[in-house]
C-alpha cells in the first residue's frame, strides 16, 4: 500500500465551503475540514465561518459537488499504462482498420525490442475474425508483436515473437495460426512484457495513476501474478505509488499458497494478500471462461484452471496464515469450483475464520442463486465489472453469442447480490474495460436486463466504500470525522437520489428525504467532471483553470 505521510511535515488544515458534500454524517452539509490525513468536521455553511480564520486553505467549491475518492477495485497497471500511451485496438472498425493501426504504430517505433498492443475484438468486427498471423508478419516487417484481445485472455503473435518463446509451440492453448489461449497465452505475455526496460514500465504504470488521478480514483487494487506480470513490475508499481504523488496503490499477488513459506513469501512482495487473478478460468470471449455446459458457438466448454481440491487448499493455507485469498472466476462451473473449495476449507477450519479474511471472487458473473447463498454463506466479496455489461451485454452482445440469449440474461445479477447482503467491490479490468468510475455507476444502475439493475447510491456505494471493505477495511471510503481524507471535488450538475425506476426518481429531489444527492446519470447526459482529486489530504490532481 502507497502511504502519504511526511515525517516532520505540520498536518496541513484545509476548509472547503460553498458546495455539497456527499456524507452520511450531514445529508445537507455544504462544507468540511480536513486536518493532514483525516476528515475532521463536516457540516453546514454557516458553521464553516468558526473554521475560516484557523485553517491553511480554503477552498470556494462555487457549488461543486465533493464525494469520497472512488476505489477501482480491479486494475492491471501497465498493461493499462500501454494501452493509455500505444496501440490500442479497441475502436477499430474492422479487419482492415486494425491491421492498418499495426503497420502505422510499427513505423512510428522503429527501436522499440517488442511492438504490444491491446483491445482487438472480431465479434464486432465484419469480417467476424482477426488478423491471421501472415498479415500480422506482414504488418511489422517481421517484428515481435503482442497483441492481447480485449479480454486479455487470448491474444495474436507473430512469428517472431513465437520463435523467442522456446516449447511455446508444445504448450496447451497454442494454435498454429489464431489466438493463442491458457497457457501458451500466458508463456507468450510473459514474454512480451520482460522484453519492456524498466523506463517503458515506469512510464506506463505513471500514465495508469495520472489517468486515475483525473478521474477521482483514490485508490486501485493491482492484480498482478506470475502469469500476468513479473515480480519487478508488481514491486516496481508499489514503489512508484508511496515514492509519487498519487492514488493509493494496493497489490494482490495471484500464487497458490501451499503454506506458511508461501504466505511470508507473498508478504514480501509487498501484497495484501493472495488473491486477484488467480485463475479458476478464463473469459467468455475468448471461449476459456468454465461453463457447465457447452458454449453457444462452440462445442465445448471452456477451460478449468482449479478444481474444488485446489481452492480448498489455496483458502485454507491462506486463512492459517491470516492472509486474504481470492480468484478469478467468470463461468458458473468455475463459481462452482470456487464455492465447493471454500465451503470445503470452512468445514475444515471453521466459517467464522473463513468469513472473517473476506476472500474475493473476481468477476463473477455467471452465478446461479446457489451461488449467491453461498457467497453469503462464506462471507465472500463479489469483486465486479459494471463496465462488462455495458460492453457485452444486450440481445446481440457478445455474451449472447457465446451463450445463447437465455443464459446471457443471468450475467452479472448485481440486485440479487445485493439484496441478499453481499458485499460488491466495483472496478474496471482496465485494460479491459477503461478506467471510468461514473460510467461504472452509469452502467450499474441502468444494466441492460433490467431485473439485475441497483441505485446510483448502491452502485456508487460499491465503487467507494466497496472497495475499502473488500481491504477489510470500514472505515474508509466515506466521508466522516476520523475517515481518511480522500476525496474528489466535481462539476456535477443537478444532484438527486437515482434509482432504477423512474417512479422512484422522479419524487428523489425531495430534501425531506434526509438522503444525499448524487449526479444525474441517465444514459445520453454528460459525466460528472473531476476539478480536484485529493489522497490523504494531498492534492494529486487538479484540472487546469479550476
Amino acid at each position: 500500500m502507497s502511504e502519504r505521510t511526511i515525517p516532520g511535515e505540520k498536518p496541513r488544515t484545509v476548509l472547503l465551503r460553498g458546495g455539497e458534500v456527499y456524507s452520511p454524517a450531514d445529508p445537507f452539509a455544504t462544507a468540511m475540514v480536513t486536518e493532514g490525513d483525516r476528515v475532521a468536521w463536516i457540516g453546514s455553511e454557516g458553521a464553516a465561518d468558526s473554521f475560516a480564520e484557523g485553517v491553511d486553505e480554503v477552498v470556494q467549491l462555487a457549488g461543486a459537488l465533493v464525494t469520497p475518492a472512488f476505489t477501482d477495485a480491479h486494475v492491471h497497471a501497465t498493461a493499462t499504462g500501454l494501452a493509455l500511451t500505444g496501440l490500442d485496438l479497441g475502436s477499430s472498425a474492422g479487419l482492415a482498420d486494425a491491421l492498418d493501426r499495426v503497420r502505422a504504430h510499427a513505423a512510428a517505433r522503429p527501436g522499440d525490442r517488442i511492438l504490444l498492443g491491446h483491445g482487438w475484438d472480431a465479434t464486432a468486427w465484419p469480417e467476424r475474425r482477426p488478423p491471421s498471423r501472415a498479415e500480422l508478419d506482414a504488418a511489422t516487417g517481421g517484428r515481435p508483436l503482442y497483441l492481447s484481445r480485449v479480454d486479455v485472455h487470448s491474444a495474436l503473435v507473430t512469428t517472431a515473437l513465437l520463435d523467442a518463446v522456446p516449447g511455446l509451440r508444445d504448450l496447451p492453448g497454442f494454435t498454429a495460426d489464431g489466438p493463442l489461449t491458457a497457457e501458451a497465452h500466458h508463456a507468450v505475455r510473459a514474454a512480451a512484457l520482460d522484453a519492456l526496460t524498466p523506463g517503458q514500465r515506469g512510464e506506463a504504470q505513471r500514465s495508469t495513476l495520472r489517468r486515475a488521478a483525473e478521474l477521482g480514483i483514490g485508490s486501485l487494487h493491482e492484480c498482478a501474478g506470475p502469469e500476468i506480470s513479473g515480480t519487478d513490475d508488481f514491486t516496481g508499481l508499489l514503489a512508484l505509488a508511496a515514492d509519487e504523488p498519487g492514488p493509493r496503490v494496493f497489490g494482490y499477488w495471484a500464487e497458490r499458497v501451499t503454506g506458511p513459506k508461501d504466505a511470508e513469501r507473498i508478504r514480501e512482495l509487498g501484497a495484501h494478500g493472495a488473491a486477484g487473478d488467480l485463475f479458476a478460468d478464463g473469459a467468455l470471449g475468448s471461449h476459456t471462461a468454465h461453463l457447465h455446459a457447452p458454449y453457444a458457438d462452440a462445442p465445448h466448454t471452456g477451460r478449468s484452471y482449479l478444481d474444488a481440491d485446489a481452492v480448498a487448499a489455496h483458502v485454507s493455507a491462506c486463512t492459517e496464515a491470516g492472509l486474504q485469498a481470492g480468484f478469478h472466476a467468470i463461468g458458473d462451473a468455475a463459481v462452482t469450483a470456487v464455492v465447493e473449495g471454500v465451503r470445503a476449507a470452512a468445514r475444515r477450519l471453521g466459517t467464522a475464520r473463513i468469513r472473517a479474511l473476506r476472500h474475493r471472487v473476481e468477476h463473477a458473473e455467471m452465478l446461479t442463486p446457489e451461488h449467491i447463498a453461498a457467497f453469503v454463506e462464506l462471507g465472500l466479496i463479489a469483486s465486479v465489472q459494471p463496465g462488462f455489461d455495458a460492453a457485452w451485454g444486450g440481445p446481440k452482445g457478445m455474451y449472447a453469442q457465446r451463450l445463447g440469449a437465455e443464459r446471457a440474461h443471468t450475467l452479472n445479477p448485481f440486485a440479487a447480490l445485493l439484496r441478499a447482503g453481499v458485499p460488491l467491490a466495483f472496478g474496471s479490468d482496465s485494460p479491459v474495460t477503461p478506467l471510468g468510475p461514473w460510467a461504472a455507476v452509469q452502467a450499474a444502475a441502468f444494466h441492460r436486463t433490467e431485473g439485475h439493475r441497483i441505485t446510483v447510491r448502491g452502485a456508487f456505494t460499491a465503487h467507494t466504500r466497496g472497495g475499502w471493505r473488500a481491504l477489510g477495511r470500514d472505515d474508509a471510503g466515506v466521508l466522516v470525522p476520523g475517515a481518511p481524507a480522500d476525496y474528489a471535488v466535481w462539476q456535477a450538475g443537478e444532484l438527486l437520489v437515482q434509482a432504477p425506476d423512474t417512479r422512484v426518481a422522479n419524487w428523489s429531489t425531495d430534501p425531506r428525504s434526509g438522503t444525499p444527492g448524487l449526479p444525474e446519470l441517465t444514459p445520453g447526459r454528460q459525466l460528472p467532471l473531476c476539478l480536484r482529486t485529493v489522497v490523504a489530504g494531498r492534492t494529486v490532481h487538479a484540472r487546469p483553470n479550476e
